[in-house]
């Protein structure tokens, strides 16, 4: 009897034992493991990139301003000209005329007005001499005053005629590039047909809009002496750097109502022509950031337009906190409020995690977040 009764309570000892186990077990199983890492204040560079559209600094349309044929094309395509250089030529002929016939007229009205002058002469003694009345020298002095004025009327049109001769002959306004000829010579063309354009590529102007926000912080930037802003960075179409910064020269007047942007224009050099007018790429401003503390994307979640995280406890306890962003870049956010360093987030899966539970930390360095 004492046999069995030892059994039994053998038995008895080691289901309990057994019971006890797989209860701990459960315990360790509810549990759940989550990466977390602690908050740290650092210095940082903030990247911000921008879609900018290119534009020459001198980007003008060529236009005939006197109808004709073309008669001439001095230069090509995308050829290299200086101001002043004849790019093309607009047959003469008739305003060489009208020109020669404007002389002719001058010429003419010239001639009348010495005649009347010398009437004007004659009249002044025969009325000093009482031979006719002195009616007759108010009239010599008016033919005179008309001879004049036709005179004037002639210089007046031989100078028009001359200047749409010139206009037959048409120069580079600066110093640039040329864009596509669409008409060639012999085509006929009337005042205003578009003969090409000249672009100044020496220097570029870079386009780019940003928030009201961004636009904030800028001004406050540049009012506190901080220059860094202006100074930024080309990303070029094929996703390369541009070999020169640029600097922010200007800025619009006012907002896009549909966006709620700014335009703001930045000017970088071009020396070696590579940059061409209406090209693409983005513009990066880049910021140093004193002190930030830094988060990581996949720690925040968004509930009514807010943005939150799970503080993890001493007792490893998780709590929401709203905190209010001031930046975002790569797949960080930068904290402007709401969080502080020294205090642990979960930095992965808070979409699996519910307030006030408790888990098993597994630390990650921040460090190692931000080199992945």
């Amino acid at each position: 009897m004492r046999q069995y009764t030892g059994i039994l309570t053998s038995l008895i000892a080691l289901f309990m034992a057994g019971c006890a186990t797989k209860g701990e077990s459960l315990n360790n199983e509810e549990l759940k493991s989550l990466p977390v890492t602690k908050l740290v204040a650092m210095d940082t560079l903030l990247h911000r990139s921008y879609v900018t559209d290119i534009q020459a600094v001198q980007n003008v349309e060529i236009r005939a301003r006197v109808n004709g044929f073309l008669d001439k094309i001095f230069i090509d395509e995308g050829q290299e000209v200086k101001k002043g250089q004849l790019l093309f030529g607009i047959n003469d002929a008739e305003y060489r005329a009208e020109l020669a016939k404007a002389k002719a007229v001058l010429s003419s009205v010239v001639a009348e007005s010495k005649s009347a002058e010398l009437e004007l002469e004659r009249v002044k003694m025969l009325v000093e001499k009482k031979v006719i009345a002195a009616s007759e020298l108010e009239v010599a002095t008016a033919r005179l005053a008309a001879a004049h004025a036709k005179i004037d009327e002639a210089r007046s049109a031989e100078s028009n005629a001359a200047m749409r001769l010139s206009y037959t002959s048409i120069r580079a306004p600066f110093d640039g590039i040329i864009d596509r000829i669409p008409l060639k010579k012999g085509s006929l063309i009337n005042e205003g047909t578009l003969l090409t354009t000249v672009s100044d590529t020496r220097d570029v102007y870079a386009y780019f809009n940003v928030s009201e926000t961004e636009y904030l912080q800028y001004s406050k930037a540049v009012s506190s002496g901080d220059n860094s802003y202006n100074h930024v960075q080309l990303i070029l179409a094929d996703g390369s750097d541009y070999n020169y910064a640029g600097k922010i020269e200007t800025m619009e007047g006012e907002f896009e109502e549909n966006t709620g942007s700014i335009a703001f224009r930045a000017r970088f050099p071009n020396p070696a022509k590579l940059l061409k007018h209406g090209a693409s790429g983005k513009v990066r401003l880049t910021t140093d950031m004193d002190n930030a503390v830094i988060i990581p994307q996949k720690a925040v979640f968004e509930m009514q337009d807010k943005n939150y995280v799970f503080i993890v406890d001493a007792a490893n306890n998780v709590k929401m906190r709203n905190f209010v962003p001031q930046a975002r870049f790569s797949h960080f956010y930068i904290v402007e409020s709401g969080l502080e360093p020294g205090e642990r987030i979960v930095c992965e899966g808070v979409r699996n995690i519910r307030d006030g539970i408790r888990i098993a930390p597994r630390m990650v360095p921040m460090d190692s977040l931000l080199n992945l």
